[in-house]
């Protein structure tokens, strides 16, 4: 069966560092490459860690209806998934990997109930969550509450995921995904 898994949480509290460590033991897993309105970054490369369309790109696809799931995350700026990039990792045989915020892995979720394994990632707190996001030094003070906002109702969201991680110890979460992982691709 075609599988798919979500790893959701708040920004900074450390799905993309578990992603990461998943990946790397894992050559039967391969990650769906998101795409955004924003931006990149410096260390960001397209196709790798985004496919970077911009706005009107993207509100093209939403109209052709490209998008598995897609949303306005801020203002201006949307984040989804590609449904050509589901297909492609199924064609290779793999189960898919997603980091995606909470509305879209629960918007995942609710298409591929049986398919679907849902992890949310706890941070240990939001004044972690805040040191976290503010050692990025990435985010305006402006744009700092604005993502603490919106983490205090990704957490309210936690049960509608089918496994709850905390990460206040890296390698215990790790292993638990994994764990959760392992029993779910082979069921």
């Amino acid at each position: 069966m075609e599988k798919l898994i979500v790893i959701s949480a708040p920004s900074g509290a450390g799905k993309t560092s578990i992603i990461h460590d998943i990946l790397k033991k894992r050559e039967d897993i391969s990650f769906s490459v998101s795409a955004c309105s924003r931006e990149k970054r410096d260390q960001e490369n397209n196709g790798k860690d985004y496919y970077f369309l911009g706005l009107k790109q993207f509100q093209q696809k939403i109209n052709e209806g490209a998008f598995l799931e897609w949303e306005e995350v801020y203002e201006n700026q949307y984040y989804g998934t590609l449904r050509s990039e589901i297909k492609k990792i199924w064609s290779e045989g793999k189960t898919v990997l997603f980091d995606v915020d909470v509305v879209g892995g629960l918007n995942i979720k609710n298409q591929y109930p049986k398919e679907c394994l849902a992890i949310f990632i706890m941070p240990p707190s939001i004044t972690s969550l805040r040191e976290r996001l503010e050692s990025r030094g990435s985010e305006s003070e402006k744009n700092l509450e604005v993502r603490l906002a919106k983490a205090e109702k990704e957490i309210s969201r936690n049960k509608e995921f089918d496994i709850v991680v905390l990460n206040d110890d890296f390698e215990i979460a790790c292993k638990e995904v994994e764990n959760a992982i392992s029993k779910f691709v082979k069921s």
